[in-house]
């Protein structure tokens, strides 16, 4: 997403976020590895998503109606404090979205940290990059473009970077950062991906994408990895129209080699773009709204992947033109749902109560399970750190 659109349990190097509030004082950092090179011959994931412990059981979930807990897996853009405030109120939903467009006195009001430190949660999301993607300059926050720290900093210094954003960010209420952008690319730097991107190398952009989402999570922000399964070198903008990657043999040794690296790390998140891919997808099927793909990325069968049970969020599903010229957000959100993502995320808050009578249909027809939609909220539970175990 480029338009502007846990339990995090005992984080890397010893910080802890505990009942909404997260330790400030960086602990030494213990170093990186250097990322090992993908080979053909490693060992077949588990066939199945990592299971919830037996007896786990969320804090709030069974206290929730079927429609909040559908509450729960909406994200959308909000204008200013007022707006954000009403629909949490209205509808209770799980998260809302701070965007270019956003007043941001949300942020420096207190209004986004009270939101996002209420007895369950709001996350309060922002897309923090860097470069072009920087939604909180306003207010001083900002980083250089990716692709520029990977040639001028270690991984180490852009750990350091990005904590000190995070905690910034925190400070101001944001939970949830749509960054590091993962995507492998050689495009010119103003194109869509362009120098968002780490490095055309996948080893250099896995390297640089575990420190920036190591110094987020250190800070007691969800770092997002995007754009599954590999936005890098697709054929165009899918802000602006429909997106085909290469084909998904092509992609498994390249564009998805910083997804198999990096999913395993614990507290972290991912974003499903609007991506036809070949071999995965139907050919009208962005990755967004494909149960294949989605399962791919929950399981990692079929790119010799993690199997992933962290928090699955869509890109934009209403201002993006790979979905919005053939689906209202009435359809494309519980399309994302239903397809296997545990979070949808648009940019306005006038359709939210559309949208939930339409998820409420899609659960009397079977069209979306409740099987699905309860281990989705103990994902977003767990990420607002409400599950005990």
């Amino acid at each position: 997403m480029r338009r502007t659109v846990g339990v995090v349990s005992v984080l890397t190097a010893g910080a802890m976020v505990i009942g909404g509030c997260t330790t400030t004082e960086k602990p030494a950092d213990p170093g990186y590895p250097s990322v090992p090179a993908y080979s053909s011959s490693s060992a077949a994931p588990s066939s199945s998503a990592v299971p919830l412990a037996a007896g786990c059981i969320s804090v709030e979930a069974g206290k929730m109606s079927t429609r909040q807990k559908l509450a729960q897996m909406l994200m959308v853009g909000v204008k200013d404090a007022a707006d954000a405030k009403a629909v949490v109120k209205k509808e209770r939903i799980g998260g809302i979205f701070v965007g270019s467009w956003t007043e941001k006195s949300i942020l420096t009001s207190g209004a986004a940290k009270s939101l996002s430190s209420g007895k369950v949660p709001t996350m309060v999301s922002v897309d923090m990059e860097g470069g072009r993607v920087s939604r909180l300059k306003s207010i001083g926050i900002d980083l250089p473009p990716a692709r520029e720290l990977a040639s001028t900093k270690s991984a180490t210094q852009v750990r350091q970077l990005a904590y000190d954003v995070g905690v910034k960010m925190r400070n101001l209420g944001v939970t949830v950062d749509f960054a590091p952008d993962i995507d492998v690319s050689d495009q010119p730097a103003d194109s869509v991906i362009g120098d968002r991107s780490y490095s055309a190398d996948p080893i250099t952009v896995a390297r640089y994408g575990r420190a920036f989402a190591a110094g987020l999570r250190d800070a007691g922000v969800l770092p997002v990895f995007k754009h599954f399964p590999g936005h890098g070198h697709g054929s165009g903008d899918s802000h602006t129209g429909t997106v085909k990657t290469p084909p998904l043999s092509d992609l498994v040794d390249n564009d998805l080699i910083p997804f198999r690296t990096l999913l395993p790390m614990k507290g972290t998140a991912a974003m499903v773009g609007h991506l036809i891919v070949p071999g995965l997808t139907g050919p009208d099927t962005p990755a967004s709204i494909s149960p294949a793909a989605i399962q791919m990325l929950r399981t990692g069968e079929g790119y010799n992947g993690p199997a992933f049970n962290g928090v699955i969020f869509s890109d934009d599903l209403s201002g993006m033109a790979a979905i919005t010229e053939k689906y209202p957000i009435t359809q494309a959100a519980p399309m994302a749902l239903a397809a296997g993502s545990d979070i949808a995320l648009w940019l306005t808050t006038d359709k939210v109560t559309a949208v939930l009578d339409a998820l409420e249909k899609a659960v009397a027809n079977n069209k979306l399970s409740m099987d699905h939609v309860n281990a989705a909220v103990n994902r977003i539970l767990a990420a607002k750190r409400l599950k005990r175990c």
